[in-house]
């Protein structure tokens, strides 16, 4: 936010706005307007569980209550929080929105990531998973989303962006996974009914998350993928993008010629803009944020690039122009907003909302970083490569993507976990040297077991039964009772400490044998670059010529 732009500041109490926030006009909605307490909120209560006391709840005893102004400033979009619109709520009616945000958990997995380790001011990272959900079970999305057979049916995750902030909050990077990813979806269970939704057997298509058991089940498989500490999620569905796109009065986009995203057989999302940059808000922008047919080489890439140009131009938008002025406009979008979103218990309430969208609203846009997760085809899919592991090690250890901060190395955290005896330790060895391209190298599992028998580890085997691929070589334990045990295997060996992962795919001490120890006894750490892989296609906040390439066939 721009100095001196138009910001509320937190409410004075978690259900009220601060009398700083009322004055008297005719066209703000007086206390009667307010829904009832009960009505607000499951008991009576307000949204985050404080109870009563909200605006519609301040009345005197025996008297009409005074009439106030609802000056409602709208709170800076958390990030612009979203291309799909996720944006900051509003404080009209505080109780009553917050019982429109819908809650869900967090993780649906069996599996956990440790959250990353505290920076010597004692602050950590901050990563939201955004959710953009095709779901059609209400006629507004049913109109904006699509085919009528598809009415009711098992909503997707048809955008998924993870948003990492800085833990100094100075940067912060974006990565986007398309759709048709293929990825292995951990098992997850259902907190509404206890249904249990095994892993995937092979991998699938990531949007299909959303039917495990919902939103947590596409964090647990984001965390399982990436290894990447998620503490928060939003999801919004259509109705609420095309909201939010009409708060900011209009995003800026461009494209390189007409075009009209239409197919001869009825497909397309049905963007028709002229050449040169358009300001677009309402069903337009849906449009914009779902076309794919016409965009580049129609391609869920292509859509991914567009999605990035416009959350950069809705975050210059705000900072550029946060404040709206009309009354009854924002509490009609208030309502919208707070009810196309659902969101993990972390973030349930407008309070939390805005607290976070304060945190987020401190980045400057040149400190933005979008990128997309770097994959290859396979077949009409596409799956993960080699790079797009850089790019989540850099979001784990907390590396700025657009290069301008020089990270200091991390030093080695030695467990607090005393090790056993090395005779005592038992290990597995893995054989992971198979890469894309190369078989696994012959006899490593057996040659490494033997090193570490011969530096005492009497207790290591081989083990032969699977057939596994790392890039790098890697000690995972599964418990913390473990850590010592697993640092001290490494240690014998040459291998860093940061290579040793906890991971709940083991049973117990388990070493893997990267494609980086091939050959030799020797063990010799790879060189590290903490440079962004120039195919994540990074794009930067502060970038307003950017511009969407349109595919021939689809101009006019």
């Amino acid at each position: 936010m721009t100095p001196g732009s138009s910001l509320p500041g937190p409410p004075a109490t978690d259900d009220a706005p601060s009398r700083e926030d009322a004055s008297s006009t005719d066209d703000a909605p007086s206390p009667e307007d307010a829904s009832s307490p009960g009505a607000s909120s499951p008991g009576g209560g307000s949204g985050d569980g404080n109870g009563g006391g909200g605006a519609a709840g301040r009345v005197r005893r025996g008297g009409r209550p005074p009439r106030r102004r609802r000056a409602l400033k709208w709170a800076s979009a958390v990030l612009a929080l979203l291309i799909l619109g996720t944006a900051g709520a509003g404080y009209l009616y505080y109780r009553h929105l917050n019982g429109n945000i819908k809650k869900d958990a967090l993780n649906l997995g069996d599996g956990k990531v440790a959250a990353p380790t505290p920076n010597a001011a004692g602050q950590t990272p901050l990563n939201i998973l955004l959710i953009g959900s095709d779901a059609r079970d209400t006629e507004e999305n049913q109109k904006l989303g699509g085919a009528r057979e598809t009415f009711g049916s098992t909503p997707l995750a048809d955008v998924q962006m993870l948003l990492h902030v800085s833990a100094d909050r100075s940067n912060m990077s974006v990565i986007s996974m398309p759709r048709d990813t293929l990825v292995q979806i951990p098992k997850c269970t259902d907190p509404d009914d206890g249904k249990v939704y095994p892993a995937t057997q092979g991998r699938t298509m990531t949007n299909q998350s959303l039917g495990h058991g919902g939103p947590g089940c596409t964090v647990a498989t984001w965390q399982e993928l990436t290894g990447i500490h998620i503490d928060h999620f939003i999801m919004v569905d259509f109705a609420g993008v095309v909201s939010m796109a009409d708060a900011v009065g209009g995003v800026p986009v461009c494209v390189d010629a007409n075009i009209h995203s239409r197919t001869s057989d009825g497909k397309g999302s049905g963007l028709k803009l002229k050449k040169g940059t358009t300001y677009i808000q309402g069903e337009q922008a849906l449009q914009w944020l779902r076309t794919r047919y016409g965009f580049e080489d129609g391609s869920d890439l292509a859509r991914s690039k567009a999605q990035h140009m416009y959350m950069n131009a809705m975050v210059r938008q705000l900072r550029e122009n946060a404040t709206l002025s009309s009354p009854n406009k924002l509490r009609r979008l208030a309502e919208e907003a707070t009810r196309a979103l659902t969101v993990d218990p972390g973030l349930d309430t407008v309070r939390k909302l805005y607290d976070l969208s304060d945190q987020l609203r401190t980045v400057e846009p040149e400190r933005i970083t979008m990128t997309t997760m770097p994959n290859r085809y396979v077949g009409a899919r596409v799956e993960p490569t080699e790079d797009a592991e850089q790019l989540f090690r850099l979001v784990r250890e907390d590396i700025a993507l657009d290069g301008r901060d020089k990270p200091e190395p991390a030093p080695d955290r030695t467990s607090d976990d005393p090790a056993a005896a090395d005779a005592e330790i038992a290990v597995q060895v893995r054989n992971g040297t198979r890469t894309d391209t190369l078989a696994p190298a012959s006899g490593r599992t057996s040659t490494v077991a033997g090193l570490l028998k011969e530096q005492g580890f009497t207790q290591a085997v081989a083990d032969t039964d699977g057939s596994w691929s790392e890039k790098t070589t890697v000690v995972r334990y599964p418990s913390a009772d473990l850590e010592g045990d697993a640092q001290r295997v490494a240690r014998a060996l040459g291998i860093p400490l940061g290579s040793v992962k906890r991971s709940t795919e083991v049973s117990g001490v388990t070493l893997v044998v990267g494609a980086d120890w091939r050959t030799g006894d020797a063990y010799e750490a790879p060189e590290r670059s903490d440079r962004t892989p120039e195919s994540a296609q990074a794009l930067n906040g502060a970038d307003d010529k950017a511009c969407m390439k349109v595919s021939p066939g689809f101009t006019w």
